[in-house]
């Protein structure tokens, strides 16, 4: 999961980010993390411009980031896979999500994570949270 999928989490009690929090503190939904994953959520949740904008407080983000770090399961990326993605802060996404055979990594923003002929992810899904509930309800709901 993207940090932007997170941030939209805490920032709105509606719309798909929330659903799929709701999904994996429910385990309904395994989130991957690794060290540096929980590293940028850290970062960005702490700023002050998004504590004003999710309207929390630095510590109902630090109980988030517990709750996130003891449901989660845990990878060691080993090896620096860099796609070249035009954001080098994404890189680290879509290590974690081949690692951890993800079946999707859900952001908000898929053309950051554009796929060329030259960079090809076959099996990982690059999605946003609303194609991921769509096909999340498919799978499990019907």
């Amino acid at each position: 999961m993207d940090t932007n999928v997170l941030y939209q989490a805490l920032r709105s009690n509606s719309g798909a980010s929330y659903f799929i929090l709701g999904l994996i503190r429910n385990r309904k939904v395994r989130l991957a993390l690794s060290i540096p994953v929980f590293n940028e959520y850290h970062d960005v949740l702490s700023r002050k411009s998004t504590l004003k904008d999710i309207q929390l407080k630095h510590a109902d983000v630090e109980k988030v980031l517990v709750f996130i770090s003891h449901i989660a399961v845990p990878y060691n990326i080993s090896f620096l896979f860099r796609p070249n993605l035009r954001d080098e802060e994404d890189n680290k996404f879509v290590e974690l999500g081949l690692v951890s055979n993800a079946q999707a990594l859900i952001t908000n923003n898929t053309k950051d994570f554009h796929q060329s002929k030259d960079l090809n992810f076959d099996d990982l899904n690059i999605v946003t949270p609303a194609e991921f509930i769509t096909k999340w309800r498919k799978e499990n709901e019907e």
